[in-house]
């Protein structure tokens, strides 16, 4: 991946102030309820939502930003003309017109596996801190989490699965409620 973006949609100035929400494919049901109340929440912070466009989580974590009417950032692993998974097309229309679809990937790339490792170090660099919802110990979710802590930027996790109690025994920050995220963000972008 060259340091190309592509874009459908507008990154605006107070995308800065952004958080990736990311997590398993396949959720539960308490995965989807947090993730619902922590997406509602930042949003009514003004906080931009940015995630992977994949089943699961993400899914979620874009809906709720949308339904809320608040800001989100689809980072995909393809070109901007292959949507993946294919049922997420509508929502990466909705996305591009109340937010920005971004790769990293010429139009025409097809969503590889070695792809959404590339992806998942977009989607940090597009954030000020990253938040796990739920995962397990080996995944995607945990790659994500990783590129963030070698960039220094703030890992946040919800325990109660694998990846997320993994990564707080190594040093993610453990929360409870989005207010954590909100404090932290606020005192980030005032010093």
């Amino acid at each position: 991946m060259k340091s190309d973006l592509y874009i459908l949609g507008k990154l605006k100035k107070e995308d800065r102030r952004a958080v990736a929400v990311v997590g398993t494919r396949l959720l539960t049901e308490r995965g989807k309820k947090l993730t619902e109340k922590f997406v509602k929440e930042l949003v009514k912070n003004k906080i931009t939502i940015v995630s992977g466009l994949a089943r699961g989580i993400d899914t979620i974590a874009h809906l709720t930003a949308l339904n809320c009417g608040g800001r989100t950032i689809a980072v995909i692993g393809s070109g901007l003309d292959i949507i993946y998974p294919p049922e997420n097309k509508k929502l990466a229309d909705e996305i591009s017109k109340n937010g920005a679809l971004v790769s990293g990937f010429p139009y025409g790339t097809k969503p590889e596996g070695k792809n959404f490792l590339a992806r998942n170090q977009l989607i940090v660099k597009l954030s000020q801190a990253v938040l796990v919802i739920e995962g397990r110990a080996r995944s995607g979710t945990i790659s994500t989490a990783n590129h963030a802590a070698n960039d220094g930027v703030e890992v946040f996790a919800i325990a109660g699965s694998e990846a997320t109690n993994y990564l707080i025994e190594n040093g993610a920050t453990s929360v409870q409620s989005p207010k954590r995220i909100v404090n932290y963000l606020n005192e980030t972008n005032n010093s």
